[in-house]
């Protein structure tokens, strides 16, 4: 699945057109997914295929889904929906109120 930001589809739609005749795109905002352009040619069968990854994705940035579960959902390999994420601009690891801590007691370790 192709994916833009509304900058870019803003600067350059008809990329995004042409991006959609083969598969669904992606429009992210703020880099959260926000919407889908999808090609009235196409089957909707298809559609449902290629509209898993992105589903994942935003059940997994959501932390609804772990990473496991999500790339299960989206039909690809792990690595692959790794891939994905990146090219979304989805962070795998998040801190949280833990971090700062683990973070000190790792350093204690290490000196």
């Amino acid at each position: 699945m192709y994916a833009t930001n509304v900058r870019n589809l803003k600067r350059n739609p008809s990329e995004a057109l042409r991006h959609a005749e083969q598969e669904p795109v992606l429009i992210l905002k703020g880099n959260q997914p926000n919407a889908i352009i999808l090609n009235l040619k196409s089957s909707l069968g298809d559609m449902g295929e290629q509209l898993k990854p992105a589903l994942a994705a935003s059940l997994f940035k959501d932390r609804v889904l772990s990473l496991g579960a999500a790339a299960q959902i989206s039909g690809l390999s792990l690595s692959e929906f790794i891939d994905h994420l990146t090219q979304l601009d989805i962070d795998l690891v998040v801190a949280d109120r833990q971090t700062p801590k683990e973070l000190e007691t790792l350093d204690s370790w290490l000196s």
